[in-house]
Formats: C-alpha cells, structure tokens, sequence
C-alpha cells in the first residue's frame, strides 16, 4: 500500500516527511511508526528553526533515549536537513518554489539526494509523492531503475 499523501501547510511538515524518510532507511516502517510520536515530540513538532537549533548535547540526550530510533547519524541528519530545509525556503521564498524550481523530476531527485541527507533515489520518489509534487509514473519510474513493479515493491514506496 502506497503511503499517505498530505498537504504541506509547513515547512514543518516537509521535514516530518524527509526525516521519516531518513529513519526508515534500513529499519521496518513499523519499528519507526510505533516510535514515531516520541519522534516528533523530540524534534519539536519538526519545527525547522527549533530543530536547526539542536546543540550537539541534545543530540546526545537523543541518541541515549530508549523511546528513539537511537542512530546518532539519521537523529544529526535531521537537524542538518533543517538547516539545509531553511535556507532553500530563504533562498527561494518558500520551499515549495524550490521544488517546483527544477527542469524535470530528474534534475529536482539529483538536487535533493545533494541537498539532504539520508535521501537516495527511492526516498526521494517517496518524499515527492508524499508531498504532493510530480512525479513520474510508479511503474515507469521503477522500470527505469531496473526494479520489476510488483504489488509487493510497490507498498515499500
């Protein structure tokens, strides 16, 4: 089953998605949502200016929490990805003309696994589509990469 889509209100909310993404990476889904409202708590609601402001001791006191995804590396991804997230909104006056920015849906995935951490080709499809922007047909996409399209690959977009 595909994930939800939502409605970014926030640049907030772009972060939630693009952290998920990053705490996925290698774990169950199941393992991040059962610990995801501990998660979001933790980084403040995803507030980006809140996030950005991390210091190094509360990223320890993260990475000692037991109701976390204890990976010292996604939990110090997400506050660079804040950083990051803040400036493109400043550069562009607002983050959804970042992504709308780009040529093509190639040119905005190579210009965010550049841009963010923790964010390969397949986040990047799920980031996308998460948020509502365009993107490429699922099963195009996947036939392009050498993914065979199946019911089973699909649910893990």
């Amino acid at each position: 089953m595909p994930p939800k889509q939502i409605h970014p209100k926030s640049l907030a909310d772009y972060l939630e998605q693009l952290s998920k993404i990053a705490f996925q990476a290698g774990l169950s889904g199941r393992v991040v949502e059962a610990k995801w409202e501990h998660i979001r708590k933790a980084f403040h609601g995803f507030d980006p200016d809140r996030v950005a402001r991390m210091t190094p001791k509360a990223v320890d006191k993260l990475v000692a929490d037991e109701k976390m995804i204890r990976s010292r590396s996604k939990i110090e991804a997400t506050v660079a990805n804040a950083e990051r997230m803040i400036e493109l909104d400043d550069e562009h006056t607002g983050f959804r003309r970042y992504l709308r920015s780009h040529d093509d849906y190639e040119a905005l995935a190579k210009d965010l696994r550049k841009q963010f951490k923790f964010l390969g080709d397949n986040g990047v499809y799920r980031f996308l589509w998460v948020v509502g922007e365009k993107v490429p047909d699922w099963h195009d996409w996947a036939r392009s990469r050498g993914i065979e399209p199946s019911m089973r690959s699909r649910s893990r977009t």
